[in-house]
């Protein structure tokens, strides 16, 4: 596509005129829609060797802008510099990734590479840091280099780096054993291995398993934070604040004097013991003699262009009074100091004065610019024609005629093929890819790509068209490339264990987890791990038996009774609870037979109606969906009837994969009824089924209160005589008097929403039709295995690329940052969700915030209203007639408003982490962006609970999605959906995972499946030596445990190098008790193939006893040979029909043990051989 249209604008007089004075002098370009715009400036920056600027008035604007032109340009050559709007950037807490686009850009800018920069207007004047001061801390190591240590991690915690025991975010480092990791904001997270002050080794790690990956030979490591603190920064820093604080003092109200004071003192407190860049950005105007701005960055060379110069002068104008009036408020109610700003405040024009500019706008309009020159483009927006083929015939027709040359953007390869056909039935020449020669009139050229809108220029007798004009599609978002969480990382960091987490033992019930501790007795070291039960009982669990103590998860962060060591009540428990799973397995298992019996309609595999109209879903589908799609499939070309539960979360594309499944059924002549708990849902999936399926000859119908009698009634008709194909309804559908002329698929949307008589009606229609159910609880893995056979699952976990980052920000509560995120809502035409939990005063809520916004519609919903004022509503505000609506946590469940793109929840501190996280899942589903403000009340003095909160929702603003906490809660409300109420109480008694393992193993009983493990037996291995990981060498509790696991794990000597492998990477050389330690494992590896039952240390001798199966296994003759260099220091007798080797303790008897281990193991028969 690139080379085309670029050809043809080359050949043009008016480029090329554009193209001798663009970047020299001043002009004006006029006429130029936004594709078109694109295009030009693209084809300025691919023939020319300089950076280029482009200035837009929004962050909006400069992504619609970046879309097109990632289409010419490679993206690794094209820069945004992100900023929100500026109050809500300084005064939050916010997710990494606009600050790595930030920081990405700066670094590209300071090293002085070519590329094509989009700056919004707040970004161009933010104040930064110093251009020197950011060349100078921009970190390349390569290995071979002398670093001075200290001096090194310095640097790191100027740039934003945090240090931690181990690294698991993105800017965070740690130092153990002269082995530094880092998770720098851009790139991979390295692990760079000392030498004493060498850099002896790079290698790039992976942050789950902590283990590194390839040997890199450098690294460059770019700043964490948009600025970089030095210690001199600082001092400037406390000095200017200091008398900015002198100076504000007095100029307010005596009553505000003591919040600044306080103010003032939290701020000291930031810059020493509790060094947070995220606090500090705020006082960017004290920190540097003379701070910069993004065009210091530039070279002097660089080509600016501006896009729309009096749209960016409005935008400054709202932008400095929003500032002032903010600041102002901010220094009245003592939270700011006289002189604190973050911007430049002169015109924008000043930044650029020392460039010629390039102006873009689409009409001409008075501007107060000098020009030296004027150029006009006409350029007409392409009639849109929505896939009607007359007039597209038409049109295109008139476009040969006059000799243009018609270039169709296709996003796929196969959409390509399509719109060939098309355009030859149509009688118009095409080509694929390949332009022709000028001469022989007008033709069409079919090329890949997309862009926003298509356009004409007729002058240049050339005419752009998009999928978006021809059929109305969508277009396809290039998916950048993120950081997403695995599922390892999520399941494992549910299960770690923190001082102070409640703990289930297998034989002494629920206790709190104390640490780890290294205990001696009888003279030899071992850690243990200690829990607290009630009252003043201690326990003390061996490191190796740790198997038997999981972490307590309970539904709801209930608080568990703690039990009494040695009492029978624990016992009791358990025997209640093993009672009632021994009942629920009964019923799985009679189901499972029921379900084995029934036959089913058997589908044929797909046809090629199904291919095509799966292509126009306009978005990229994740692999989740594609397997879940796949596997459904499979279900429906089988004779059984399919039954499979559809989990995944709010918005990860459930939907789409329900509707290609519809299609399939239908294109079969079977009818397909969509069962929804709500109507509005209903309204919701039925416009879905119609805008997804128009292109085809199927009838969508809807039931559902919004229907008057008659067409109910008509609708029911029609589904008897098979007219109707798909029809989406309420428990409606499931009435009586509704016929089917031939059902074959139901889809159950949110089952858990259903009442037990609606579930009993579905039942009765599930026999022998294949169901789909969809739900976005997700359900734990654990009680997959013991469900598996009675549903099949598919599970989707990954969400769609970029179809919404929300933007998160917690900030403190405060009437400016209310107003100023309803207005930047309002004023792109978009809707907020206000969410105020208290039912009491909620009214009282709506007068406060029509006040602050007297235009806006503010509509109201909770759960004390009638459920049809409350239906009414919410439609209302789905079709716009609200704005705002200020609402309870009724608005957790399914409803997609795709226009609300901001939400804001006051008092956020008080909900779990699951809620918010759902909740979050509600705005930015649209191709927009999302944002998140979390407010919290303003504490006068952070309480230690206050803080520990903060410091979570912090956190969970770095993740994003699916962050551990709601994990873990969703995890357990989706097994007591899927379990039924009363074993709620059941799962809370013994703790999830105990409740988890005891199903699954009654189970496999009932179901006659012996559990393999039952085959390695425990050895008991008792030796008198110090052999432990000692809190030296492995300082983080966490890890320990970690590494604890995988030594009990090991039973082959491949898994013991691997342990060792990690150990030696992740904290380099191990001391004498480790290496003892892994001597264990060794003899322990050795001794489970030899049949060994026990090795014990009596005194002067290890005595090593063999299980009765060993005994007999074993040959003796070659154990003899084998043994001959331990002499006399081995004896072998026989005691109770089993063997038992005595081995006298002489010097280095541990090595002698060793021996012997692997002696037995080569001495035994292989059991082929006999």
């Amino acid at each position: 596509m690139k080379s085309i249209i670029t050809q043809y604008i080359n050949e043009d007089k008016r480029y090329q005129e554009l193209n001798d004075v663009f970047g020299k002098e001043n002009v004006l370009v006029t006429g130029l829609s936004g594709a078109a715009k694109s295009t030009i400036i693209a084809e300025k920056y691919l023939h020319s060797t300089k950076q280029l600027l482009v200035v837009t008035n929004n962050l909006y604007q400069a992504d619609k802008l970046e879309s097109d032109l990632l289409q010419f340009v490679d993206a690794d050559e094209v820069y945004k510099y992100p900023m929100q709007d500026i109050m809500t950037e300084e005064f939050s807490t916010q997710s990494p990734q606009f600050m790595s686009e930030r920081v990405r850009t700066l670094t590209a800018l300071a090293q002085e590479k070519r590329g094509l920069f989009i700056v919004p207007l707040n970004g161009l004047k933010k104040w930064l840091t110093p251009v020197e001061m950011w060349k100078s801390h921009q970190l390349t190591l390569s290995v071979g280099d002398d670093i001075e240590i200290d001096e090194f991690l310095n640097k790191l915690v100027n740039m934003g780096y945090r240090r931690e025991s181990v690294v698991s975010h993105i800017g965070e480092f740690s130092l153990r054993g002269g082995i530094v990791d880092i998770y720098p904001l851009i790139g991979k997270p390295v692990r760079i291995e000392l030498f004493d002050t060498e850099v002896d080794s790079i290698r790039d790690f992976d942050v789950e398993t902590q283990r590194s990956k390839e040997n890199i030979e450098e690294v460059n490591i770019t700043t964490a934070s948009d600025y970089i603190i030095t210690d001199d920064v600082l001092k400037h820093t406390k000095l200017k604040l200091k008398e900015a604080y002198e100076n504000t003092r007095p100029k307010i109200e005596k009553s505000a004097r003591n919040d600044l004071k306080e103010t003032y003192e939290s701020f000291e407190l930031f810059e020493s013991t509790m060094f947070d860049h995220q606090v500090l950005r705020r006082l960017v105007s004290f920190m540097y003699e003379q701070p910069a701005t993004i065009m210091d960055y530039f070279k002097d060379d660089a080509i600016v262009a501006v896009d729309e110069h009096n749209r960016i002068k409005e935008t400054e104008q709202t932008l400095i009074t929003e500032v002032d009036e903010f600041m102002q408020n901010l220094i009245e109610s003592g939270k700011g100091f006289i002189d604190q700003n973050f911007l430049q405040y002169d015109g924008f024009e000043a930044l650029l004065k020392h460039y010629p500019v390039t102006y873009f706008t689409l009409f001409t309009a008075t501007m107060p610019v000098q020009l030296n020159e004027i150029i006009k483009f006409s350029c007409k927006p392409v009639q849109q024609f929505y896939g009607q083929y007359d007039i597209m015939r038409s049109e295109f027709q008139r476009f040969i005629q006059n000799d243009y040359t018609v270039v169709v953007l296709a996003e796929t390869e196969v959409r390509k093929e399509r719109i060939q056909s098309m355009l030859n039935e149509m009688h118009i020449p095409t080509f694929i890819d390949t332009p022709s020669q000028r001469n022989d009139g007008g033709n069409a050229i079919i090329t890949e790509g997309s862009l926003s809108e298509g356009f004409e220029l007729p002058y240049m007798q050339l005419v752009v068209v998009t999928e978006r004009e021809l059929f109305k599609s969508k277009q396809k978002k290039k998916p950048k490339q993120q950081k997403t969480l695995t599922n390892a990382e999520k399941i494992k960091s549910y299960q770690d264990l923190k001082v102070g987490d409640y703990v289930v033992h297998v034989h002494h019930g629920v206790g709190r987890y104390l640490g780890v501790e290294t205990l001696e007795v009888g003279g030899v070291h071992k850690d243990y791990i200690k829990l607290q039960y009630k009252g003043t009982d201690q326990l003390f669990v061996p490191v190796d038996q740790m198997d038997q103590v999981q972490k307590y998860v309970a539904s709801e962060d209930k608080t568990p009774r703690l039990n009494k060591l040695g009492g029978t009540e624990w016992k009791k428990t358990k025997a209640k609870v093993q009672q009632s799973v021994e009942d629920m397995a009964d019923e799985l298992i009679e189901l499972y037979k029921e379900r084995e019996m029934s036959v089913g309609y058997k589908y044929g595999p797909d046809t090629a109606e199904q291919n095509e109209f799966e292509i126009d879903f306009p978005y990229e589908l994740t692999p989740d969906q594609g397997k879940s799609i796949e596997e459904i499939k499979q279900d429906m070309e089988i004779e059984r009837p399919m039954d499979r539960l559809l989990c995944g979360d709010v918005g990860y594309g459930k939907t789409e994969v329900a509707v290609r499944a519809a299609f399939k059924a239908v294109m079969e002549g079977k009818q397909v009824a969509f069962l929804v708990p709500t109507t509005i849902l209903a309204q919701q999936h039925y416009e879905t089924l119609i805008e997804r399926m128009q292109d085809f000859p199927i009838e969508v119908q809807l039931i559902s209160r919004f229907r008057s009698t008659k067409e109910v009634k008509e609708t029911k008709e029609k589904l008897k005589s098979g007219f109707v194909d798909i029809v989406v309804g309420t428990h409606k559908l499931l009435s009586k008097d509704i016929h089917y002329k031939d059902l074959g698929l139901l889809i159950v949307d949110e089952e858990q929403r259903f009442g037990v008589r609606h579930k009993e009606r579905i039942k009765s229609l599930k026999t022998n039709v294949d169901v789909l159910t969809l739900t976005a609880t997700p359900i734990p893995r654990t009680l997959h295995m013991s469900m598996l056979g009675v549903r099949d699952l598919s599970v989707i976990e990954t969400p769609p690329e970029n179809r919404f980052p929300v933007q998160t920000y917690v900030l403190e509560q405060n009437t400016n940052f209310i107003k100023e995120a309803l207005e930047r809502e309002l004023s792109r035409e978009g809707q907020v969700f206000y969410l105020y939990n208290k039912v009491q005063s909620i009214y009282e809520k709506r007068e406060q915030l029509q006040m602050l916004m007297p235009e806006a519609n503010i509509g109201i919903a909770h759960g004390q209203m009638k459920e049809g004022d409350l239906e009414e509503t919410m439609l209302s505000f789905i079709n716009h007639e609200y704005d705002i609506l200020v609402t309870t946590t009724i608005i957790e469940t399914g409803v997609d408003v795709p226009n609300a793109n901001t939400l804001i929840i006051e008092d956020a501190d008080r909900f779990g982490l699951s809620q918010l996280y759902q909740l979050r899942g509600r705005v930015g589903r649209s191709s927009r962006i999302g944002y998140a403000y979390f407010l919290h009340p303003t504490n006068k003095v952070l309480s230690e609970t206050a803080e520990d909160r903060l410091q979570a929702i912090k956190e969970f603003t770095e993740l994003g999605s699916g962050f551990k906490i709601a994990m873990r809660d969703l995890n357990i409300r989706g097994a007591g959906n899927l379990l039924g109420k009363q074993q709620h109480g059941f799962i809370d008694s013994v703790g999830f995972d105990l409740y988890s393992q005891m199903l699954e193993e009654a189970v496999n009983e009932k179901r006659g499946v012996k559990d393999e493990k039952q085959d390695a037996p425990e050895i008991e291995i008792e030796l008198n030596i110090d052999a432990y990981l000692p809190a030296e060498y492995i300082p983080n509790e966490q890890s320990k445990i970690e590494i604890y696991k995988k030594l009990r794990k090991i039973e082959t000597e491949a898994q013991l190098m691997d342990v060792k492998d990690e150990l030696i990477d992740r904290f380099n050389d191990y001391p004498i008790e480790v290496e003892r330690l892994l001597d264990m494992m060794e003899i322990k590896v050795h001794a489970l193939n030899a049949g060994v039952a026990l090795i014990k240390d009596v005194g002067k001798k290890v005595e090593v006893y063999l299980s009765e199966k060993g005994t007999t296994d074993i040959n003796g003759e070659t154990l003899f040979k084998q043994t001959q260099p331990l002499g006399r220091a081995m004896k072998v007798g026989v005691q109770d029909g089993k063997m038992k080797v005595t081995l006298n303790k002489v010097s280095n008897w541990l090595d002698s043990l060793k021996f012997l281990a692997k002696c037995l193991e080569e001495s035994m028969v292989i059991s082929d051989e006999i």
